[in-house]
């Protein structure tokens, strides 16, 4: 009897055994290894054909702003402080000196370049809401 309850836990271990263990690592194919001198080129930023438009924000007190593209916005404020990009979507952020300006661009339509379709101020000191189009006249005038 204990000669048949070894054998059943030596057959158990074996088979959870097998189960623990992980494939061998895949090597890659010749062919996907670079070859020497070999840059590949950055791949093409894909516009997607599917396009949820965003909710566009009234332009009241943001005027040129709202409608607008990345270029146009950073002609007229300068360089942003923050640039970042995910997808098709896009943010800038400008400080003044007592506020902070965000500006979300999104494509309205696919394939279109991303224009301002929302903006958003708060204080620098604090981060409570600010008025944008304050803090707008306010990084203009900087």
């Amino acid at each position: 009897m204990r000669a048949a309850a070894l054998l059943t836990a030596a057959l158990l271990a074996a088979a959870l055994g097998g189960c623990a263990g992980g494939a061998a690592p895949q090597r890659k194919p010749a062919s996907s290894v670079p070859r020497p001198g070999f840059r590949p080129s950055a791949p093409a930023t894909p516009r997607s054909t599917i396009v949820v438009v965003p909710e566009v924000m009234a332009p009241a007190g943001l005027s040129g702003v709202i409608g607008s593209p990345a270029a146009a916005l950073t002609a007229r404020f300068g360089s942003p402080r923050i640039d970042l990009a995910e997808g098709d979507a896009r943010k800038l952020q400008f400080a003044g000196a007592t506020c902070v300006l965000d500006i979300y661009l999104y494509p309205v339509a696919a394939a279109a370049e991303p224009t301002a379709t929302h903006v958003a101020a708060r204080l620098r000191q604090g981060g409570a809401a600010a008025d944008p189009g304050e803090c707008l006249r306010e990084i203009e005038r900087r």
